[in-house]
């Protein structure tokens, strides 16, 4: 399924739905690839401590949501974020996920959910650490991480690039294409 959300993408909860119920986590493993103009990030997933968010992740990459979006936030030594539809950090899909906090420490290369106060108000924004952040451990919901080398690169590059006084990037950093993978479970 490769469709896309509506053309703002401010209401994809029954694309996202639809996309979930054909993930089958216990059977299959799955990774996502950002194709950034960075370079490539490749993100494998921790089913077993965060499967809603997991299952919201891929479901938003298969049906192209992210296809376009930009790292809107980048803070240098902290993290990169994505996922926001209006670039802003202000934008949703329509819909929140539930808290999934978990053990799982915020150190370099993990995917985690950027939210507002609130714990449940995750949706489709994310961040990815560039360096170990403990003030965000059982905060934030960790849910996946960066799979190599190469990937961590892309994220230290982007976590380079010069920013105006609102950590918004001078010159934009665009995910090009979300691509999702799946695999049976070994």
């Amino acid at each position: 399924m490769n469709g896309a959300c509506p053309l703002n993408k401010t209401n994809c909860k029954a694309e996202v739905d639809k996309a979930q119920q054909e993930l089958d986590l216990a059977k299959k493993s799955y990774t996502v690839e950002l194709t950034t103009n960075k370079g490539p990030i490749r993100l494998g997933f921790l089913p077993d401590v965060a499967p809603g968010h997991v299952k919201n992740f891929i479901a938003l990459s298969k049906i192209g949501f992210y296809d376009g979006l930009t790292f809107h936030r980048v803070i240098e030594g902290f993290m990169i974020q994505g996922g926001c539809p209006q670039g802003t950090g202000t934008g949703s899909g329509g819909y929140n996920v539930k808290a999934e906090f978990n053990p799982t420490k915020h150190v370099a290369g993990v995917l985690s959910m950027a939210r507002s106060s609130d714990p449940n108000s995750a949706g489709t924004q994310f961040f990815i650490c560039l360096e170990p952040q403990a003030s965000l451990d059982g905060k934030y919901t960790v849910f996946g991480k960066t799979l190599d080398k190469e990937s961590q690169e892309t994220v230290n590059i982007i976590g380079l690039v010069k920013t105006d006084r609102g950590d918004k990037p001078i010159d934009k950093v665009v995910i090009e294409k979300a691509v999702v993978t799946e695999a049976a479970k070994k």
